[in-house]
């Protein structure tokens, strides 16, 4: 019998003798008698003796004169929470499988009638157990042992079995399934677990049941049914020492399996994060009341609160006491109400539940009994109250302890939380628990993050999809031929030199520079960049709100189009559209195909030339910005980057180049009016200064002349000075940040500097930071990553002003917040050796291999080129400088290398920004 859900049902106890049947073959040879080693006795509690045999079998004797009968129960510790992947249901499965027979015993039903016995096995989460309760006699004493230990090991597990009993188990399945009550607390369940497996029925998914192979029974009948994985209680009458000689001679013969490899039983680990908001679930199927269901996330029955917990279900969910009752019983809104709680080896659940005859009243008894819920942690229980529960727990306990053959039963599930003896502990913890134990626990667990809520809404028809499966795909694809092959395009050589020779540069009558790369590519790609400089320091102070929000709205519509039409037609044209700029410059990028450029460009011409600027549109971006931002206060990332250029370039507030605080800038965005977006892009926005590169396939002579139509004659009387960078002195700074509960923190740490681009130290120190943090077997990453496992990324970045002296150098990690210490001590130490022993001639050798060919993967890339080809027109450079630059860095020694390193980079002084939450761990806090 597979205990479906966690809900009592009255069907259950008249079926469960039907529940109970086999399923599966997979013989083993009978072990010879070797020599048996006698049985180690272990602890004694009140009457159980617990023993131990040589092949890891625990045996409890429960002897009790009183009985006429002996029961015999063998638990082995498998059950739902050990199954993988296509493995639902298969421990019951097999459980059914069982009972098919060994070569010794073939018709075990049969036996079993003959010795009058009453036998059933169950599977649960935990443990799977099988019981046969017969005539006190030594006879049948032995026979049972002896059919237990046969079939340990030695049962059919066979195909034909599993053919017929397969469909006995999809029955049980289909009966669970017509009980609404208990699908939806399957449903509630894995709601509430996300990964564990308490959240799947034990009862196993249809579609495992019917295609779950053979061979895979056979294998998880061979590793968990195994004497070290079982326990075997003897309880009633019989007399200990005749047992515990003739469990030596049935059991003790099976060897101990060799736990490697495949045969390895691993700790389940996996355990669900803590829930971090209410779940809900519903379930709409022909019925005919409604239900209510409600989980919280409490610990497992082996834990110190567990029997103040099972004391809160006693005071929330009995009757006619009941904290449940008296508020929807009672007021008429439900008909029944229940709470209950299951003793697992893992983190479990408090499960409390409501049925409710009227639709119209399911939303308030929704509300009535969540609010009782949540009172439960304000509210403390009265003496009276726990007393109570006490009484009826204590009851239940003592009755059960003084029947042996129950008792034998409950050790199952208990042994299978640990130890036998928890049954023990717990009713001692059940006597001693206070009324403030049970109100902290409430307070604890039953909180409204922590809990999932399931409800059952009956409907006549239910509107189910069924979503087909796979086709043959190999049917599918054996004659297909595709489409017409895209154009293969050239093979290009992505030297400098090549390019250069290929590059045609111009201007255009506005002052547009232009840059021209037309090849042969796959598919006749071709991409184009186009960045339009404005403004001067005086004329853009102040604007960056509305700079960014007059780029944004470019796309959102023109004079002409809608924002929708404007997105169709860039889609018709298959063209790849995208515009962003701030209160320096805008940059527009269109990627498509030759057929389709010039007409994207028009397109793109009219958006940038002619927007609409539509007030709706505008106050949907502003909304979008104000949120984006807001998501960014919290995030460990954004807010240490964010702390990092503000501390490192402050530049005045107002400045182009200034880094705005979050709540500058909502501020700012709160503020900003369409009219000063439309303002800055009449002002400012114009062909006047800037480039335009295409790289691709296209007519050099055909976009140039386009160009000229749409940007050769766009002028603005704007003034235009571009406004330098500058650096500023680094301070010597460490700032932590908090961000409560966020699992990853980030680290990010550098300086500034003065340098240019063409200064002599310029290659080594590129060179440097590929070394330290830019190549994927670099310091940090060796370090960090491999080494100490401390971080998934970590790197470095070095970048110097090509027209200011302006530089910097940084490094930045992920990491778990604990590990801080050892993140920011692991960073310090790579820095500090690098600047002391610098880098060896192996080393260096190895990195200016992978750094250039880096350099030249870059280059073989369209959406690359085009921007470097953009950026050397406003530079007045080719891609001569790159070759020069690579010459250089073939050229390096390590002396010049490690010189440089030393002369500019400076760990001591480095500005120091960590953002994340330390004060989860102590050892963490900075």
């Amino acid at each position: 019998m597979a205990y479906r859900s966690l809900m009592r049902h009255s069907l259950v106890p008249v079926l469960a003798s039907l529940a109970l049947v086999s399923v599966l073959p997979a013989q083993q040879k009978a072990p010879a008698k070797p020599t048996v080693a006698r049985a180690v006795k272990g602890a004694t509690v009140e009457g159980i003796t617990e023993y131990t045999l040589g092949n890891g079998l625990r045996v409890l004797l429960f002897p009790d004169p009183t009985k006429a009968t002996t029961t015999v129960n063998i638990t082995y510790f498998v059950g739902s929470r050990h199954e993988a992947y296509g493995e639902t249901g298969m421990a019951h499965l097999l459980e059914h499988l069982v009972f098919k027979g060994t070569p010794k015993h073939p018709n075990i039903w049969q036996e079993l009638t003959d010795k009058g016995a009453s036998p059933n096995g169950t599977t649960w989460t935990d443990r799977t157990n099988y019981f046969e309760t017969f005539p006190a006699s030594d006879a049948n004493l032995e026979w049972a042992l002896d059919l237990e230990a046969d079939r340990m090991v030695n049962s059919f597990i066979a195909q034909k079995d599993l053919a017929s009993e397969m469909t006995v188990v999809r029955n049980e399945f289909e009966l669970g399934e017509n009980s609404p009550t208990s699908v939806l607390e399957e449903r509630v369940l894995s709601t509430a677990y996300l990964w564990h497996n308490y959240g799947k029925s034990t009862i196993g998914a249809r579609s495992d049941l019917e295609n779950v192979p053979i061979e895979r029974l056979q294998a998880f009948y061979r590793k968990y049914y195994q004497p070290d994985n079982a326990m075997l209680v003897i309880a009633g009458r019989f007399d200990p020492d005749k047992a515990l000689r003739l469990v030596e001679r049935k059991f003790g013969g099976i060897p101990r399996p060799k736990r490697n490899g495949q045969n390895r039983i691993w700790p389940t680990y996996t355990r669900d994060p803590a829930q971090d908001g209410e779940r809900s679930v519903t379930l709409r199927r022909v019925g005919d009341v409604h239900a209510l269901a409600v989980s919280y996330h409490v610990p497992p029955g082996s834990h110190e609160d567990y029997a103040a917990v099972r004391l809160l279900t006693g005071i929330l969910g009995s009757a006619p006491e009941g904290r449940l009752h008296k508020a929807l019983v009672e007021s008429g809104l439900a008909a029944s109400v229940s709470a209950s709680t299951y003793a697992f080896k893992e983190p479990t659940i408090l499960m409390a539940s409501a049925t409710v005859r009227q639709a119209a009243t399911l939303g308030e008894a929704e509300r009535v009994m969540l609010a009782t819920l949540d009172s439960a942690a304000l509210k403390p229980p009265t003496a009276e109250e726990v007393e109570r529960a006490r009484a009826a727990q204590l009851k239940s306990i003592e009755l059960l302890l003084a029947e042996s053959d129950r008792v034998g039963l409950n050790l199952s599930e208990w042994a299978a939380m640990g130890d036998w003896r928890l049954i023990f502990i717990d009713r001692d913890r059940t006597r001693k628990a206070t009324a403030e134990d049970v109100q902290r626990v409430a307070r604890t667990y039953l909180k409204p993050d922590n809990r999932t809520v399931g409800r059952f809404i009956p409907t006549e028809k239910p509107d189910r999809v069924a979503v087909p499966d796979a086709p043959d795909v190999a049917a599918l694809v054996k004659d297909y031929r595709g489409d017409t092959t895209l154009a293969a395009g050239e093979t290009f050589d992505p030297s400098p030199a090549n390019i250069d020779s290929r590059t045609v540069n111009g201007a255009l009558p506005s002052g547009l520079k232009t840059s021209y790369l037309s090849k042969q590519t796959r598919g006749q790609t071709v991409n184009a960049t186009l960045r339009l400089r404005y403004g001067t320091l005086e004329s853009v102070t102040g604007k960056a709100v509305a700079a960014d929000m007059a780029a944004e709205m470019l796309l959102r519509g023109t004079t002409t189009r809608t924002r929708q039409q404007v997105k169709d037609e860039f889609d018709r044209l298959k063209a790849q559209v995208s515009v962003s700029g701030g209160p320096l410059l805008l940059v527009a990028s269109v990627q498509t195909t030759r057929p389709n450029l010039v007409p994207a460009l028009r397109l793109l011409g009219e958006v940038l030339r002619q927007p609409a600027f539509d007030e709706k549109e505008f106050d949907q971006l502003r909304e979008q910005r104000l949120a984006a931002i807001e998501s960014q206060k919290s995030d460990p990332t954004q807010l240490a980057i964010r702390t990092f250029s503000r501390t490192l370039s402050p530049y005045p507030a107002g400045h182009p180049r200034y880094t705005p605080s979050f709540e500058e800038s909502i501020a700012g965005y709160q503020a900003a009016r369409v009219a000063d977006a439309r303002a800055f892009h009449a002002e400012f926005v114009s062909a006047s200064h800037g480039e335009l590169a295409v790289v691709g396939d296209f007519d050099r002579r055909e976009v140039d002349q386009v160009a000229r139509e749409l940007f050769g004659t766009w002028t603005s009387p704007a003034r235009f000075a571009r406004v330098p960078e500058q650096a500023f002195p680094t301070p010597a700074t460490s700032i932590a940040l908090e961000t409560p509960d966020k699992a990853n923190a980030f680290y990010i740490a550098g300086q500034a500097f003065e340098m240019k681009d063409t200064d002599p130290d310029y290659p080594a120190l590129v060179m440097a930071d590929f070394l330290i943090g830019g190549g994927m077997q670099s310091r940090l990453i060796e370090r960090l990553r491999q080494k100490d496992g401390l971080s998934y990324y970590a790197g470095s970045q070095f970048g110097a002003g090509a027209l200011d002296s302006s530089a910097r150098f940084l490094g930045l990690a992920i990491f778990a917040p604990e590990n801080l210490p050892k993140l920011e001590a692991g960073f310090r130490e790579e820095l500090v050796r690098v600047v002391q022993d610098g880098f060896s001639a192996e080393e260096l050798a190895k990195g200016k291999e992978g750094l250039l060919q880096n350099r030249q993967l870059q280059r073989a890339e369209d959406q690359a080129l085009v921007s470097d080809l953009a950026q050397n027109a406003f530079l007045g450079r080719s891609l001569k400088w790159d070759a020069d630059l690579e010459a250089r860095i073939r050229a390096l020694t390590p002396a010049e290398v490690n010189g440089a390193v030393r002369r500019h980079i400076h760990p001591d002084q480095f500005l120091v920004v960590k953002a994340g939450d330390f004060k989860k761990n102590a050892s963490a806090q900075p």
